[in-house]
């Protein structure tokens, strides 16, 4: 299994924008990189690669950094938009931020901003395909509804399958994952909540 983001040519202004955007949050804050290396819980090295564009983070890693520098997932990966009641993500416009073995995708397509941040996602598994995710932050919370495909969804030692239609609420803070068993790909979406993002309480993310 492929646990990585930003791969391929297709994604390189991605992951440009995604270095320059922490970057310049860093430096707003007057981190050095060893400094945000370790309220990250990576090391300096990949935040340098990170803010370089040239390293193939995983979703986690990219939680983690959001979260040390308390700007949430969505802040960091967006691209920059003017101030308004209602943003707009265009149809194949998500930002991809994990690939499968077998070609699934996990696209970040909205979000909300800190310090209660709200990610929408758009996911597809191909057949063989699964993402596990470890615990994110205290009092996160996930809802997911299949809409294409069957799901297993396990949620620390408990295994859940979601047929197309069938919604599941579960939390986030414990560890988890999701895989497609079945013949045929797999599609759903999926909600997470992630509360007090910035506020200097929460602990370490772990991946996601």
């Amino acid at each position: 299994m492929h646990d990585a983001a930003l791969k391929g040519h297709s994604t390189t202004a991605l992951a440009l924008a995604i270095g320059a955007r922490v970057k310049r949050e860093r430096r707003a804050r007057g981190w050095t990189l060893d400094r945000l290396a370790a309220a990250a819980g990576v090391s300096r090295r990949l935040v340098v690669n990170v803010e370089q564009g040239t390293a193939n983070p995983s979703v986690g890693t990219l939680l983690r950094i959001s979260d040390a520098l308390g700007v949430g997932l969505p802040a960091l990966v967006a691209p920059p938009h003017p101030k308004t009641p209602v943003t707009v993500t265009r149809h194949g416009d998500g930002a991809a931020l994990w690939s499968g073995e077998f070609g699934g995708r996990g696209v970040l397509v909205a979000g909300t901003e800190p310090p209660d941040v709200v990610e929408l996602w758009d996911w597809t598994l191909a057949p063989g395909d699964q993402h596990t995710s470890e615990a994110h932050a205290p009092g996160t919370k996930e809802l997911m509804q299949v809409q294409q495909g069957t799901v297993v969804v396990t949620v620390a030692d408990r295994a859940v399958t979601l047929d197309a239609g069938d919604a599941a609420a579960f939390p986030g803070d414990v560890a988890h994952a999701y895989a497609n068993a079945g013949p045929q790909p797999a599609r759903f979406a999926l909600a997470v909540f992630e509360p007090g993002v910035g506020s200097g309480s929460r602990s370490e993310v772990a991946g996601a």
